[in-house]
């Protein structure tokens, strides 16, 4: 990996991991937490792809295993993000764009489900039986609820500094190009801003053909 993809995923996660033990995980909300790690790893496995997907997903677990207040074996959720980071990049849009809201809603609803399961299944090779007690059919449930609600202020800003961090040309500072991400998440991929684009070139268009015809004439007055 990548120096400047190693100093961004660290501090995100860092961020994230505070802001879950300190802010998330205090609000007592019934059944699951919301997971701002998960979609923290999601968001910089969109852009780095499956490999460091998995490797950052990894670290990030891993992370949360040693953090205070963990009560449960080291290296369960480590594993548990490996996998999904490592899922999540092979979903990796083609393009670098995201257009659509449907995609990414169902990358982070497939992963607070899948996320909840396989930590139950882990848990449970291991003696833990708390998801029982619980009941897992709510905790999968609130689970992709909290993510699902969290995730438009949480993935499309990870996603642009993730590539603003790599020199994308998609990540330039013009706002109608950075919009991109947050446009398909929170507009659906309506094609408003190209349209906005396209009517933009028009009027340009129109003024440099006023603009020449005010020079020929006035040669011509010459």
């Amino acid at each position: 990996m990548r120096v400047n993809r190693i100093l961004l995923s660290s501090s995100l996660i860092v961020v994230a991991l505070v802001i879950q033990v300190s802010v998330l995980a205090r609000l007592h909300l019934p059944g699951a937490v919301p997971d701002l790690l998960l979609l923290t790893v999601l968001g910089l496995a969109l852009v780095y792809g499956h490999v460091s997907g998995a490797l950052i997903g990894f670290a990030a677990g891993l992370l949360a295993d040693l953090a205070p207040p963990a009560d449960h074996a080291a290296g369960r959720y480590a594993l548990v993000l490996c996998v999904i980071g490592y899922l999540a990049g092979l979903v990796k849009p083609e393009s670098g764009q995201v257009k659509s809201a449907t995609g990414p809603m169902v990358v982070v609803v497939a992963a607070a489900v899948g996320s909840t399961l396989l930590y139950a299944g882990v848990g449970a090779l291991v003696g833990d039986t708390a998801a029982r007690h619980v009941g897992l059919g709510g905790l999968l449930f609130t689970a992709a609820l909290y993510d699902l609600l969290l995730a438009p202020f949480v993935v499309p800003g990870v996603m642009a500094l993730a590539r603003r961090a790599e020199n994308d040309p998609l990540a330039e500072t013009n706002p109608a190009k950075s919009g991109d991400i947050a446009s398909g998440w929170l507009s659906g991929g309506t094609g408003l801003r190209i349209g906005g684009q396209r009517g933009g070139l028009r009027v340009k268009a129109a003024r440099a053909r006023v603009a020449r015809a005010g020079r020929i004439k006035g040669v011509k007055r010459l």
